[in-house]
């Protein structure tokens, strides 16, 4: 049992990888969050200088691709600060204070991407976690997405395409009537495609390959199934690397029932389902 940095109680698995149990927050109404936001600020000893220093010159003599991270918007949020259910009522009943941490939080991580950026560290992408779905729905309503989340998400994209850099959105589940909404925002790509939750990475190539990177969509569940795994990546692979524009992955975390001989077999026929040559 242990305190997260967000002030959230929570206990590990000792048996077997898998998500904490949440026990307790320190967030869970708009007054003590008002204490927690006067400690959320983008002060420089919040960057890692060091590792910067001492990396960023041999990620980019190595041709690296390198990402910076956001930490805002509804997952973080429910999962990670306040608790899945107090979230989803204040989403009716309080929209007004998810919207504030939503700000608060976008707005101090971008000032801190501002001084990494602004010291000459540059990178070639954004990124975000905010999983907005489970098996064959969303946490909320489109309507709630418009009104809550994509402005944040907005904002977050013009903020990456005025640097000249690209967006990529994580977010688990089925979220497949964001799509549009998320392309319409000029999102450049988009990851898991968890497939066992309703997401079909060969309909969404289909229909939006040329407007989102996709990244993933290989199901997690088969994978340590070798003879499953193969068919699936023989189905589906061929597709979603027409035009380029497609990342291999899972979608979702490799199950720690993958041995590393049978992991190894997925990459090498990654490598030969994925060559153009």
């Amino acid at each position: 049992m242990y305190t997260s940095n967000w002030g959230v109680t929570m206990r590990q698995w000792k048996h077997a990888a898998s998500t904490p149990e949440f026990l307790a927050f320190t967030i869970v109404d708009p007054d003590s969050w008002a204490q927690a936001k006067t400690r959320i600020q983008p002060t420089r000893d919040r960057i890692d200088w060091a590792r910067l220093a001492a990396n960023w010159k041999t990620w980019r003599s190595d041709g690296r691709w390198i990402e910076a991270g956001l930490t805002f918007g509804f997952d973080v949020t429910h999962a990670w600060m306040v608790g899945t259910e107090r979230v989803l009522m204040a989403l009716v009943e309080n929209p007004e204070w998810l919207m504030d941490m939503f700000n608060h939080q976008l707005e101090t991580t971008l000032a801190l991407l501002d001084m990494v950026w602004e010291a000459g560290y540059h990178f070639d992408a954004i990124t975000w976690c905010d999983d907005m779905g489970y098996k064959q729905n969303q946490f909320f309503s489109l309507k709630m997405y418009r009104e809550l989340e994509k402005p944040f998400h907005k904002r977050a994209i013009e903020w990456a395409h005025a640097k000249g850099i690209v967006a990529e959105l994580h977010s688990c589940g089925d979220i497949r009537p964001f799509v549009p909404e998320l392309v319409e925002l000029g999102l450049d790509g988009l990851n898991p495609l968890e497939v066992k939750a309703g997401m079909d990475p060969v309909a969404l190539k289909q229909r939006f390959g040329s407007d989102l990177v996709l990244h993933g969509g290989i199901n997690a569940v088969l994978w340590d199934n070798p003879a499953a795994i193969q068919e699936e990546m023989e189905r589906v692979v061929p597709l979603l690397k027409q035009g380029g524009g497609y990342v291999f992955s899972s979608d979702h975390s490799v199950p720690s029932s993958v041995s590393l001989e049978d992991f190894r077999q997925i990459i090498a026929l990654a490598k030969q389902l994925g060559s153009y040559a």
